[in-house]
Parts: C-alpha cells; sequence; structure tokens
C-alpha cells in the first residue's frame, strides 16, 4: 500500500483546496524568486507570502510533488497566500530532480530551506522555534523525512546556513509514500518512478529505498504530524499512512490520522476542504499555542 506520486497529486491539492480568509489580499505581502541556496549552480528558488501586520509569525514551507522528477512549486502559490492571511509566513520551495538528481538531492534541498528559513527568521519575522512543512505526494515524502531526520549527516547535505538547525516544529503529510520497499505492485506508477530517483528498483537499490523511506526513521522525538489520506488512492495506496501511524504510535510520537474515504490521489470537493481544515487546525494547534 503505498504507490508514489503522481505528477498531478500536489498541484490538484493546491488548486482543489480553498478556504475563506481571514485578511484582506492587500494585507499580505508577496515576494517571489527568492534564492535560497544553489547547488552545482541551480540557484533554487522559493516564493513567500507574509501578513503585511507588524509581528513576528510562524513559518510555514510547502514542497510541490511530481513523482520526485516534475512539478513546479508555483502550484503552491495560492496555498502560500492563503496561510499568510492566517497569520504564518509561507514559502513555497522547488528542489533538485531526477533523473538529472537522483535521491538525496531533493532531501538535502528541502532541509537548506528550513535551515534558510531559520537563518532569515528576523528578516521575514518569522519565530524560529515554530516552522511547519506541508506537501503532498512527493512532498509529503519529503515533509516526513524532515519530520524524522534531524541531524541524520548523509541526508543533510552541504546548503547554505549549515551551523543551523533543519528541524522543524509541525509536519503535515499528504499522501506521501512512507515505506518504498513496499510500493512496487501496489502503485500504478512506482516500477517508473523509484528507479529514476533511486538508482534502481528495490533489488537493485534496496539500501537507497530504505534511506529514502520515512518509516524506518521514526523515533520518539519525531516531530509531531498530521497525516491525510484517501483510501482509493492508486498512487500511494492507503496502507502507507497506516504504517507510519502505527509505527509513530508505537514509538510515542505525537501523530494523526484524518481518512478520506473513496478519496484517491489528490483531493477535491469536500474531501479537499476538510484536508484544508485538519491542516490549518493542526498547525494552529502547534505552532500558534
Amino acid at each position: 500500500m503505498r504507490s508514489l506520486l503522481a505528477l498531478t497529486g500536489l498541484s490538484l491539492l493546491a488548486l482543489a483546496i480553498s478556504a475563506a480568509p481571514v485578511r484582506a489580499a492587500e494585507e499580505i505581502l508577496i515576494e517571489n524568486n527568492i534564492e535560497y541556496t544553489n547547488p552545482d549552480d541551480q540557484h533554487l528558488q522559493v516564493n513567500m507570502a507574509r501578513p503585511k501586520a507588524k509581528g513576528t509569525y510562524p513559518g510555514i514551507i510547502c514542497i510541490h510533488g511530481g513523482g520526485f522528477r516534475a512539478g513546479d512549486r508555483s502550484g503552491y502559490n495560492d496555498l502560500v497566500q492563503r496561510l499568510a492571511k492566517r497569520g504564518y509566513v509561507a514559502i513555497t520551495v522547488e528542489y533538485r530532480l531526477a533523473p538529472k538528481y537522483p535521491f538525496p538531492a531533493a532531501v538535502h534541498d528541502v532541509k537548506a530551506a528550513v535551515r534558510w528559513l531559520r537563518a532569515n527568521a528576523k528578516k521575514y519575522h518569522v519565530n524560529p522555534d515554530k516552522i511547519g512543512v506541508t506537501g503532498g505526494s512527493a512532498g509529503g515524502t519529503l515533509v516526513q523525512l524532515l519530520g524524522v531526520t534531524e541531524g541524520v549527516k548523509e541526508l543533510e547535505g552541504d546548503g547554505g546556513n549549515p551551523k543551523v538547525s533543519s528541524r522543524v516544529q509541525a509536519v503535515v503529510n499528504f499522501y506521501g509514500a512512507n515505506d518504498f520497499t513496499k510500493s512496487y505492485g501496489k502503485s500504478v506508477d512506482a516500477h517508473i518512478v523509484l528507479p529514476l530517483w533511486l538508482g534502481g528498483d528495490a533489488k537493485q537499490e534496496f539500501r537507497r529505498h530504505i534511506l529514502a523511506s520515512p518509516l524506518y526513521w521514526v523515533n520518539p522525538n519525531a516531530t509531531p504530524t498530521l497525516i491525510v489520506h484517501g483510501t482509493k488512492d492508486n498512487y500511494v495506496h492507503y496502507e502507507q499512512a497506516l504504517m507510519l501511524y502505527d509505527r509513530m504510535k508505537a514509538s510515542a510520537a505525537l501523530v494523526e490520522l484524518v481518512t478520506l474515504e473513496g478519496a484517491g490521489h489528490g483531493f477535491g470537493g469536500k474531501d479537499a476542504e476538510r484536508a484544508e481544515e485538519a491542516m490549518f487546525a493542526f498547525f494552529d494547534k502547534m505552532l500558534k499555542n
């Protein structure tokens, strides 16, 4: 039960979800194309939205999906603006894609994004002790890795601000794969996606499949996590959510699960509304108290 990450999964979530704004649009600041790290001369960038009002706010990092081989940070532009209207400094980040940049490049990049936001907390009015992350599909896997691999040297990378912590304080994982060793045969595209990102299938690159799977990094200090998953997901099987939930519970880590009966890979309508309501409630609880 795991299927991987369809190119459309993250975009579907970002576009389908909507919510009533708390602030007027003119009360947020939008800044696009801010470089946060430059591995291999790639000049990776973020788009940001934040409240205009003076103050210090929790930060949220949004990470797009696309099977680790596609996708674009702009798919979360609307979401970061909605987050800003609710009192967050939010960014949507790009990261290096397979097959040119296989695992762990994307993990290194998103960790660099966390360090960058924390290092620039004063400039952008962020509380450096209150940073959350969210993503769907491939992005769901990446945010989950952020929540369970703090300080793992081979996954930190050598991006900017190496002395700054990459720890996050809240994770919202929308239908991310958590155990790649169990993806084959239960995902419609795992046999295509995973060898591109991991350099081979589970027989050829078993160790990489383990290293890239959040499930095997779960520990009692894992970041509090909300998992949102549909029971009819053909790309990342619903069992992936259950495996992570059970492992985190067994490790005494804080975890919540929202199951959307009959929902597939990417939510629409009432499912999208329920998913976003759960996300905002979780972030408010973890980052604003």
